[in-house]
């Protein structure tokens, strides 16, 4: 697929991100439903018709090209897929229930198992971010779009890390020492990847967990945007393992944070 055909593929899903999360902000201020799934964590009625507003746009747009979703069944038997979009309708539902404002909606198109094209909206702050090629990340909010290349934001003399949770286990928290963290921040959605491409932090560390569809969208946004993305032994991450399983994750600003 080509750089323009991807241009035109963000495009018109931007326009389809920001309906999705009105839809999403109406939902919550209507009164959620939610229930448990068999893996013990919610889904809300939110998710679902979020879901629905993006696989029918992606279908619409792409209609030979496999879907994977965290709220589907579709295709997550197939171990073959090397191209295929994953979503993830809201990640971060716990903040989306709790009327918190760091939820957001993905979508990442996977070529040759490599994430190229990514959206991500976090519709309680506004801002959207996309990418669809290296050297073309950007962030849309207050009607303004801005290019964004992970350039430091933070104080030359710190180095500001987000994390899953505000009790590290001791693996990360010795790579935040040898990075020299200073000080971190808490923060549970794909938000991390924006903020990390957008300047605002410089890393964020985790060992193996969540799905593919949690990090895909970030990663195609920090990579195009200039940052740097590994697993712990400095490995590449591709798409389509096992039950879309993620490995661990380092995530850099830049090669000198």
């Amino acid at each position: 697929m080509q750089s323009n055909e991807l241009k035109n593929l963000s495009m018109d899903l931007n326009e389809c991100f920001l309906s999705a999360g009105e839809k999403a902000m109406y939902l919550r201020d209507k009164g959620l439903k939610t229930e448990i799934k068999n893996d013990n964590t919610p889904v809300t009625n939110g998710d679902l018709e979020v879901n629905d507003i993006l696989t029918n746009k992606i279908k619409e747009l792409t209609p030979d090209i496999p879907i994977i979703s965290e709220e589907s069944n579709s295709n997550k038997n197939n171990s073959q897929l090397t191209e295929f979009w994953l979503i993830d309708p809201i990640d971060g539902t716990h903040d989306y229930i709790n009327n918190k404002d760091e939820f957001t909606l993905n979508a990442a198109l996977i070529l040759n198992k490599k994430t190229e094209l990514g959206i991500i909206y976090a519709p309680a702050k506004k801002r959207l971010f996309y990418s669809y090629a290296p050297g073309n990340s950007f962030e849309y909010s207050n009607n303004v779009k801005k290019k964004i290349n992970c350039e430091k934001k933070t104080k030359e003399n710190e180095i500001i890390a987000v994390s899953y949770s505000d009790n590290l286990k001791p693996q990360i928290s010795e790579i935040h020492k040898k990075f020299g963290v200073t000080n971190f921040k808490k923060m549970k959605s794909s938000l991390k990847f924006c903020v990390i491409a957008s300047g605002e932090y410089d890393l964020y560390v985790a060992e193996p967990r969540a799905s593919e569809w949690d990090i895909a969208a970030g990663h195609a946004i920090l990579k195009n945007a200039g940052g740097i993305i590994t697993d712990f032994e400095g490995n590449e991450i591709l798409y389509g393992k096992k039950d879309f399983k993620n490995p661990s994750l380092i995530l850099k600003r830049s090669k000198y944070l």
